[in-house]
């Protein structure tokens, strides 16, 4: 249906935000390409060995944006977000990881910077829009008088636990064309569209573009420290606490064991490791804090949702009680493997996102017993 509303695009310079423009100029509406630079040029001896969304190749990103823009005659703007990215991503990054827990920046940057800053700033810039566009894997719906996010319809490809913390108004003044589409049909589109290119291009899978984020810390965080048993006997070295998440296994260097052994726990105030069997991993609760709901509602007693507590996760059955600390026990039907403190909780009331929130410790955890 043709529409005069005018939408700016966030454009990564990927095939994704890219096929959202063509989609959405497809359609009528008036578009105008925004891309947002957040690259610190201090960290010259940084070197990019994969995509991602914080790093020395955004200049290149940046570059295939506007060609993007020129290809599809809409403007194209760049706007200039390093400092606010290093307040509200980069410092909480840090602050998470030197607390002993797991950050998820992604999920931050999605709620402040993304979809909050980006538009903010584009409108002081003095572009005048109506709508904010992105090309994420998901769907807003209407719930009575307020906006959800929903699942997209490529269930692989859906990133609405990425999206669980946006709230209301964001949503209202929010388009995401890619929710109703398969990541092959929008490589289609692209090949018909003549993006070939785009195709082809290597993708944003992570948030850092090197293998070694210690630059972001300086020597807090990357001092060696020891690996311990659940009983608290050393059985090896660690490289820094930052490099560590619960559930890992890779980087232990651990030989000699009976059977595989994972983090279990991260002792900041020992700058230690805590590592053991799988069987540790598993856990029926946490505790969730910071817990912003859909519809903006304070929500007090129980109900019976699923979870989802990393992107990989299948969203569990469980049931949410609202404690007196104004947080939630989230109790499951079955143990979960690796519930991580510091990392996001999606609420889904079957497709739709009603919440999120921050994991605490677990209430239940063997290895500290």
């Amino acid at each position: 249906m043709k529409t005069n509303n005018r939408v700016i695009v966030g454009l990564s310079g990927g095939i994704d935000s890219a096929m959202t423009a063509c989609l959405l100029k497809q359609a009528g509406y008036r578009l105008t390409g925004v891309t947002m630079s957040t690259w610190d040029e201090s960290y010259s001896s940084v070197e990019a060995v994969r995509s991602g969304c914080f790093g020395p190749g955004e200049t290149e990103d940046i570059s295939s944006a506007a060609e993007i823009c020129h290809r599809l005659d809409i403007p194209h703007y760049v706007i200039d977000l390093k400092r606010e990215f290093k307040e509200f991503v980069l410092d909480y990054f840090r602050k998470v990881y030197l607390s002993g827990r797991t950050p998820n920046p992604c999920v931050i940057c999605n709620r402040m910077i993304k979809f909050g800053l980006l538009p903010l700033k584009a409108r002081e810039f003095g572009l005048d829009f109506d709508y904010f566009a992105t090309g994420h894997y998901a769907r807003i719906v209407k719930h009575g008088d307020w906006h959800l996010i929903a699942r997209g319809l490529d269930k692989k490809k859906d990133q609405s636990y990425f999206l669980c913390r946006l709230n209301e108004k964001i949503l209202s003044e929010t388009i995401l064309p890619l929710g109703d589409f398969y990541k092959e049909e929008i490589k289609d589109l692209a090949k018909k569209s003549g993006f070939d290119d785009l195709v082809h291009r290597k993708e944003s899978q992570d948030f850092i573009e090197t293998d070694d984020y210690g630059f972001i810390f300086g020597e807090k965080g990357t001092v060696p420290g020891e690996i311990v048993d659940v009983k608290g006997k050393i059985i090896g070295q660690h490289q820094g606490i930052i490099y560590y998440t619960i559930g890992q296994r890779r980087g232990l260097n651990l030989s000699g064991l009976p059977e595989p052994y994972y983090v279990l726990e991260i002792d900041i105030k020992n700058n230690r490791i805590v590592a053991g069997e799988k069987s540790f991993l598993y856990n029926s609760e946490l505790l969730a804090t910071d817990v912003i709901w859909a519809d903006g509602k304070k929500r007090e007693g129980t109900y019976k949702l699923q979870a989802q507590i990393r992107l990989q996760h299948r969203a569990a059955n469980c049931v949410v009680t609202h404690t007196k600390k104004q947080s939630y026990r989230v109790t499951f039907s079955e143990p979960q493997l690796s519930i991580t403190p510091g990392q996001i909780v999606a609420f889904y009331d079957g497709d739709n996102v009603i919440g999120g929130g921050v994991i605490d410790n677990p209430t239940h955890n063997q290895a500290t017993e």
